[in-house]
Order: structure tokens, then sequence, then C-alpha cells
């Protein structure tokens, strides 16, 4: 997460710009007639909300302006869908927010980097699986899972950055050139992390993954079985 200090005015702008059209146009392809309509979903909805506010405010403030913490949102676009993941993540966006955790002008930026970019990274690694056909469901947790999470993961911090070098309104640290030992730290936990998360609703609960084809991948399992 970036504040506004080390972000100029321009870049604040941008982020407004690119963030403000996806989280309308996500509110427009929103389910939202299954969602009144299903209890169940209102609260895999409003749960997933508060699990990515608690996830966010878990995190480690640097002196710099600059923030880390995980990110979260390959699971919840497995679970969700893109549309609902973003606005789910908008509002929890708007918790840490009215909490002083984050600055609201840089709302724009932090969005655009930390909710829209893993949002779709996820969703295009779905849409790979998807056409792949492919049915071994170790296939759709590693890919869907693990790799587009640690996809997401890598992809932000290198954002995160390109957009600081951009601004150089925050002084890189001296480290720079050994940062992809450090990379790793950053990677492989939030990767292990969503890929854990995606097993556990493979296991006991695939029927509240909306990108998982049940019919394909556990009748595939049970044939196998026999």
């Amino acid at each position: 997460m970036i504040s506004a200090l080390v972000l100029s005015a321009p870049t604040l702008l941008i982020g407004w710009l690119l963030y403000v059209p996806v989280v309308l146009w996500a509110i427009w392809r929103a389910p939202w007639v299954e969602v009144f309509a299903d209890t169940r979903r209102q609260h895999i909805l409003f749960g997933t909300v508060f699990a990515l506010f608690l996830l966010w405010l878990v995190r480690r403030d640097f002196e710099t302006g600059v923030s880390y913490h995980f990110i979260g949102l390959t699971v919840v676009t497995l679970l969700l869908g893109w549309p609902l993941a973003i606005v789910g993540a908008l509002l929890a966006q708007i918790g840490v927010v009215l909490l002083g955790r984050q600055d609201f002008s840089a709302m724009g930026v932090n969005g655009a980097l930390l909710i829209v970019l893993p949002v779709a990274v996820t969703e295009c690694c779905a849409h790979l699986v998807e056409r792949m056909q492919s049915r071994n469901p170790f296939v759709y947790i590693f890919c869907s899972g693990f790799f587009a999470a640690a996809l997401a993961a890598l992809l932000c911090v290198l954002a995160v950055l390109g957009v600081l070098w951009v601004d150089d309104l925050f002084v890189m640290p001296v480290w720079l050139e050994d940062f992809m030992g450090y990379l790793w730290l950053i990677i492989f936990p939030e990767a292990f992390i969503n890929a854990m998360l995606v097993t556990a609703l493979v296991v006991f609960c695939p029927e509240w993954l909306e990108t998982f084809n049940r019919t394909r991948y556990l009748a595939a399992s049970r044939k196998d079985d026999r």
C-alpha cells in the first residue's frame, strides 16, 4: 500500500481515472439478482469483505511511506467472480480508509495496483485453466490458486516500484539490487495462503467457488476412484 505523500498529483489523478471506471463496470456486471436472492451468497460476500478488511489491517508500515500486507484477492476472485471481488475489495478498502490506515486521495492508485491488477491476473489464469478443459482438480488449485497468486504478487510489487520510480518522490532502498532475494519472501507466502484456502474450498465447499467447474472436476475424480 502506498501513501499519498510519495505520490505526485498527476499519479493520484491517473489512479482515480483507472480505478473508478473499473469499479463502475464491476458494479454493472455483478450478479446482484443472484446475490439478493441467495442468502448463502450474501453471507459469503460479507464474510469475504470482513476477512479482507482484517487481512489488510495486519501489515507492516514503513516510515518511507509504503506498507506491506498480504493481498488475498486470488481466492476472493475464484470464490466470488471478478465483479463481486472488486466490489468486495472496494468495501474493505473503504473500511481501511475510514480507520485512517490509508489515504483517501491514494485510494485510486492503491485500488488500481493492489485490487484491479491481482483480480485481473487471477481472472486471466482461471480463464486459461478453463480453456484447458482439465479434469484434474490439482491443475485448478495450482494454476488458478498458487500460480495466479504468485504472479499477482510479483506484478503488484513491480508495478508499485515502477510507479514510485517514475514519481521520484520515494527514496529507493540501497539494497534494491538484492531485491530478487527478498521478492521470494513476498511471493511464496501470498501464493501458499491463497492456494491453501482454495484447496480447502475445493475439498469441503466446492459449490462456493464460482470459477470451479464441479461437473467436470468432481465427476472425473469419482470416475477415477472407481
